[in-house]
């Protein structure tokens, strides 16, 4: 998997959709509902550091793989929408080109 721009791309994506949920799901509702705003603090600075990965990795994957503008940008967009980055990870698994990106060739 690591082998390869995409392969990074992916294991990136995983590993930053699952900072984010525990973000939202763990960090958030311990700062509000339990008065640890270290929590947000912690968890905050590890998915900002993952998610400038993924967009480093991204770029990568864009150039290396010669992906469209519109491609890149469900990408870019899939990493701001919680879940979304296993879906487009299921795609790129399924298709190695999520079927949203086939071209029209």
């Amino acid at each position: 998997m690591l082998k390869t721009p995409l392969g990074r791309f992916r294991l990136t994506g995983i590993v930053e959709g699952i900072s984010y949920i525990l973000l939202l799901v763990v960090a958030m509702p311990l700062k509000y509902f339990a008065d640890l705003p270290m929590a947000v603090t912690i968890v905050g600075g590890i998915h900002g550091a993952l998610f400038v990965l993924y967009i480093l990795t991204l770029a990568h994957v864009y150039f290396a793989d010669k992906w469209s503008f519109n491609q890149g940008l469900i990408a870019l967009i899939a990493s701001v929408i919680p879940l979304a980055t296993f879906y487009l990870d299921a795609q790129l698994k399924r298709h190695q080109k999520p079927v949203l990106f086939a071209n029209k060739n």
